[in-house]
């Protein structure tokens, strides 16, 4: 890409996200608007108005999104939406300390230098106008070299402390999350599995009995896992009915007017989705459905509860501490026996995985592993075709009819700028969904649990396939000829491209920031959907309330794609200091962006207390270690020893991901019962929270019913299950 296609490229995403930002700023101020520019605060009860709805200043929301404090992320969107904001600020701090020292030192080292202009690989003696500004400018060998060594010393020294700063804090967040005085299900619970078989007895005997007997002044109950296949069949069906009979009221009450006041009943054909069969009155034909399935659920809850346990169960105590000590407390010698861990929210819970033995959840987690590796090796082959045929010159001497239209200026142009980064994120954008289906198959008991496992399969695939198969893609392609005529020379041929690439990261990076985070602030995708659904789907309050409902931050996919960006801006950091002023734009205009999502837009579906964070620092490091290692290969194929004083790095690098993991790790993996034993402002009511754990499926209204009463019952009667 030439310097004009570079500059194109960014000044038409710059524009593009001014357009946006305007559009968003007009769109907000609509009435009709609101609940897709303020849905979190309207959920909350709060004015939209406070946060300056109306405001004709395009740049209002900045400076409210830099007004709000940690505490009101927390409010607003949790714990884990204030840590995603210390993994933004954190990074943040790494490029612009970074920047500070190499920007106005390797810049001119780089630029002063004519390596290129006289190295031997460069055909005719051509080359990128932005390569004079990389490492690749300066010769083999040339003592300017010292500096791009020093600066790996000088990032890699800033992300040490600046993430322990950061985990000392997480670590804070989480413990006055859990000292919390308010009462929380979860921490009165703890997940039980792999309960052995037993005779005679039914599983909720044999768990009451077991736990009894260990913590007889603590145990308040069981609720044991049950088979709900055909339970919830018949659950949905009823619900889905409850919500066509009140559509079905809607369109008839709206169908009241002056003229006509007794308005026009509606109806509906019976067979084939209602495009076939006998026409019907729909309010009749519904509510008679729905009262034949009332008693065929009841009878199904009755059996479910009695003949369908499975081996597993949530047990309640009476104290946070109790909980947080059996959690982590080994209760019997076999480690496929009375497996204990803490429970996770009522609303993410994976039913159907609570009950995979041991054994089956080891085998099927190196299984998914090995599917993911597998997956990774295919995913690299296209992806490195892209990175080299997506290219103008390529597609043109594969496709050569398309060479008329791609010869006019400003196409070529365009087609520089955008071709090969869209097509890599669009094929990207085909993947988040089907690795969150396999750690679901692992055998993962929490929705949250399941996204920090897709997350971390998406950053390695990322890393992988995007870094280093468009990298070694690219410049494999150029090189082929040259590597089949001499392949010993692989390892230089390798250095010397690597800078070449720099640009192509460079406008991935501009392209991700400018017009994702344009998308992200103006919403205008959901905005068109939800006016398209109210306009002709929605008759129901609870239909439009779906409509523009606004979901969460996507953790699975969000924090795994800015990895990657922060990986290639580390990467690049010496290669190409001109990468990090786009990374300090990335993750600073992300922290705008997102603080205003998050005080205002989007609402959590789970809260973990920050357990992403591990995961969150180890990729870090992680990019931080491939970087280190980059830059030795780098330096030790420019043909100097200095790459061997990066060796101490790498070392360093290790010891201080282990430090960290042994001094912060094993509070976010259990509770400390010193952040449990805080007294609690009221009396936690225990038959609350048993019943927020009750599938929606087995509740029973009929409270007077002996069968529920067992269920609900701490000491079980005569065959009494739950």
């Amino acid at each position: 890409m030439d310097l004009s296609s570079f500059l194109t490229s960014l000044g038409t995403s710059f524009v593009i996200f001014v357009i946006l930002m305007l559009l968003f700023t007009w769109l907000s101020r609509r009435p009709g608007n609101s609940v897709i520019y303020y849905p979190n605060r309207i959920l909350k009860g709060m004015d939209p108005t406070e946060a300056g709805f109306g405001s004709r200043n395009p740049f209002s929301w900045m400076k409210e999104a830099m007004a709000s404090t940690e505490d009101d992320v927390i409010s607003m969107s949790g714990v884990d939406s204030a840590v995603y904001f210390v993994f933004l600020s954190t990074v943040l701090g790494i490029l612009v300390l970074a920047g500070v020292l190499l920007l106005p030192i390797l810049l001119p080292v780089a630029a002063t230098d004519n390596g290129l202009s006289r190295a031997s690989t460069t055909s005719n003696g051509t080359f990128n106008d932005l390569d004079k500004l990389s490492i690749g400018n300066v010769p083999d060998g040339s003592p300017r070299l010292w500096a791009f060594l020093l600066a790996v010393y000088w990032v890699s020294v800033v992300t040490y402390y600046l993430l322990w700063k950061a985990y000392k804090h997480v670590s804070g967040l989480r413990a006055n999350a859990l000292m919390s005085s308010k009462v929380v299900p979860e921490q009165f619970a703890v997940l039980v599995r792999d309960v052995p078989p037993a005779k005679g007895q039914t599983v909720k005997e044999q768990v009451d009995t077991y736990f009894k007997t260990i913590y007889p002044e603590t145990f308040y109950r069981s609720l044991i896992v049950t088979d709900n296949k055909e339970v919830d069949k018949i659950y949905q069906e009823l619900e889905g009915y409850r919500k066509k009979l009140a559509r079905a009221e809607a369109v008839y009450a709206q169908s009241k007017t002056t003229s006509n006041p007794e308005g026009r009943r509606p109806s509906n054909k019976t067979a084939c989705l209602g495009l076939a069969g006998e026409k019907v009155d729909s309010i009749e034909f519904y509510t008679e459905k729905i009262n034949d399935l009332i008693p065929k659920l009841e009878a199904e809850q009755k059996v479910t509860l009695k003949d369908k346990q499975l081996p597993a169960a949530l047990i309640f105590f009476t104290t946070r501490v109790a909980a947080a000590s059996a959690a982590q407390t080994l209760h019997a010698r076999m480690v496929d026996e009375w497996t204990v861990t803490d429970a996770p929210e009522a609303r993410q819970l994976l039913w159907k995985n609570f009950t995979i033995r041991y054994f089956q959840r080891q085998t099927r987690q190196y299984l998914i592993y090995a599917i993911v590796a597998v997956t990774i090796l295919f995913y690299m082959i296209p992806i490195g075709v892209i990175s080299a045929v997506t290219t103008l010159e390529n597609l043109v001497k594969f496709l050569p009819f398309i060479k008329p239209i791609v010869n006019i200026g400003v196409i070529k142009t365009v087609l520089q700028a955008y071709l090969p980064q869209l097509a890599l994120i669009l094929f990207l954008a085909l993947l988040p969904k089907f690795l969150l289906f396999l750690s679901k198959l692992e055998g993962i008991p929490s929705e949250s649990h399941a996204i920090r496992a897709a997350s971390g399969k998406y950053f390695y695939f990322s890393i992988l396939n995007v870094f280093i198969g468009v990298t070694l893609g690219g410049t494999l392609f150029k090189t082929f000829k040259d590597l089949e005529k001499n392949p010993n020379q692989i390892v230089s041929l390798l250095a010397s491209s690597l800078p070449g690439n720099a640009t192509f990261f460079l406008t991935f990076v501009a392209l991700k920031f400018f017009v994702g985070y344009g998308l992200e602030l103006s919403r205008i995708v959901p905005l068109i959907i939800f006016h398209l659904k109210r306009k002709y789907l929605c008759k129901t309050e609870a239909e439009l309330k779906e409509a523009w409902f606004p979901g969460d931050f996507g953790y699975g996919t969000r924090v795994p794609g800015d990895m990657l960006i922060i990986t290639i801006v580390l990467c690049y950091s010496v290669i190409a200091p001109l990468i990090i002023p786009f990374g300090v734009a990335y993750f600073g205009l992300g922290w705008l962006v997102l603080r205003n999502q998050a005080i205002k837009v989007f609402v959590p579906s789970f809260e973990s207390n920050g357990r992403m964070w591990p995961h969150m620092h180890n990729r870090i490091l992680g990019a931080l270690l491939l970087f280190q290692v980059t830059m030795f290969g780098y330096i030790g194929a420019k043909k100097k020893l200095y790459s061997l004083l990066l060796i101490p790095l790498l070392i360093a690098t290790l010891i201080f991901a282990y430090i960290c993991g042994e001094k912060f790790y094993k509070f976010f993996k259990c509770t400390a019962l010193e952040v449990v034993a805080r007294e609690l402002k009221e009396v936690p009511n225990l038959e609350r929270i048993y019943r927020s754990y009750v599938p929606p499926s087995l509740s029973s209204e009929k409270v007077e019913d002996d069968q529920f009463e067992d269920a609900l019952s701490q000491v079980s009667r005569v065959n009494s299950i739950v």
